[in-house]
């Protein structure tokens, strides 16, 4: 999702199929001001054409008292970094100000400046229902080199020269790109398996441990603007796996099994992504830039519709961990979008990097609720 990142992601599988249709979206026009309410009011300046908003109490927030809320207090640290700098109609700067008085140590004084800071709002969808998809994304990590080797052959390429100043509107299906000749000279590394790398277009963004130590990490530069297909469903419509299999996982061991099919699979997509070499003094531990332009922290961030929600704010999610009834109840921060992320009770959940983060977004197809946190 990220930054850019998910244009076409996220960020995002339906059981993996949600992962595998994720992308950005374009922000609203927004209304200025909040307003502090009693029960059942709306924000009296804040609006959205695809959903609503109720004031409600610290209480009806489940599992609010229990959350440990110095998991997402960085989060939200890194959010006012960044809304303190933008020309925003929401006044978050003096709540962001307010931050800089809390101990991100204790859990009670942060729980304590947000009930005293900030009103709760349940979100509705436009349907009037209060629950809705809550999907998982995650930031690939692989082996790879800067320079093709027997072990990694599978290029990773950046936007072509040949389009920067004129590029065709769509431009060539991936089958039409790969065969072309016009990618060639744009690689910017190597990796060992084409499944792994497609996944890596899918959620816009990956790490590179590269044989020195080094980590190279990539972000999104573009697509040749083809809509996205997915190949998973494509596996599934052929029943070559089952939806249970409809995994990362699940489909590259469908791919060593039918090595001749691979590139059929991954040409049922047109859509191709291109990838950018991003800064070198980033630290290889931090998560990717997303839309809002910080870097995502693990479970801690979303991807949400900016349609319905403001990108930054606080947020409240319950539902459940993949494949479980566990509850999963904590407060996150809206710092991604993507194209998939639609709807008013609608987020993709940051799991991380690595492939175990990649095991539970791509297990990751929940029902949940959602609530935004706004200033006073």
């Amino acid at each position: 999702m990220i930054f850019k990142y998910k244009l076409f992601l996220t960020s995002v599988f339906l059981i993996l199929l949600a992962s595998l249709i994720s992308g950005c979206s374009a922000p609203p026009t927004r209304s200025a001001g909040y307003r502090s309410s009693g029960s059942g009011a709306s924000p009296s300046n804040y609006s959205s054409p695809i959903a609503s908003f109720s004031a409600v109490s610290w209480q009806a927030l489940p599992g609010w008292q229990e959350d440990d809320l110095t998991q997402a207090w960085p989060a939200w640290l890194k959010s006012c970094d960044a809304l303190r700098k933008k020309n925003s109609e929401v006044n978050w700067r003096l709540v962001c100000a307010q931050a800089g008085n809390v101990s991100s140590r204790d859990g009670q004084s942060i729980r304590k400046y947000f009930e005293s800071n900030f009103q709760a709002y349940e979100i509705r969808a436009s349907s009037g229902s209060d629950t809705g998809l809550i999907t998982g994304y995650y930031e690939p990590v692989m082996n790879g080199s800067l320079t093709r080797t027997s072990s990694y052959s599978v290029p990773l390429y950046g936007y072509p020269n040949a389009w920067r100043k004129s590029k065709p509107n769509p431009g060539p299906s991936r089958a039409d790109l790969m065969s072309s000749g016009i990618l060639q000279g744009s690689e910017i590394a190597w990796v060992q398996d084409p499944v792994v790398a497609a996944f890596m277009q899918i959620q816009g963004s990956g790490k590179i441990r590269l044989e020195d130590g080094r980590t190279l990490r990539l972000g999104y530069a573009g697509t040749n603007g083809q809509p996205f297909k997915s190949f998973a469903q494509w596996l599934l419509d052929r029943k070559e796996i089952t939806r249970s299999e409809a995994t990362m996982q699940g489909i590259s061991q469908w791919a060593k099994r039918n090595p001749s099919q691979v590139n059929e699979m991954l040409n049922a997509n047109p859509r191709f992504v291109f990838f950018k070499a991003l800064p070198g003094n980033v630290a290889a531990d931090l998560g990717p830039n997303g839309a809002l332009g910080v870097s995502l922290t693990s479970e801690c961030s979303i991807a949400v519709d900016l349609q319905a929600l403001p990108l930054g704010a606080p947020v409240f999610l319950a539902t459940t961990k993949p494949l479980s009834s566990q509850p999963l109840q904590k407060l996150v921060m809206a710092q991604d979008t993507g194209k998939a992320i639609v709807g008013g009770v609608r987020a993709d959940y940051y799991w991380g990097s690595g492939d175990s983060a990649g095991e539970m977004a791509g297990r990751m197809k929940q029902n949940g609720r959602m609530w935004l946190l706004l200033p006073r």
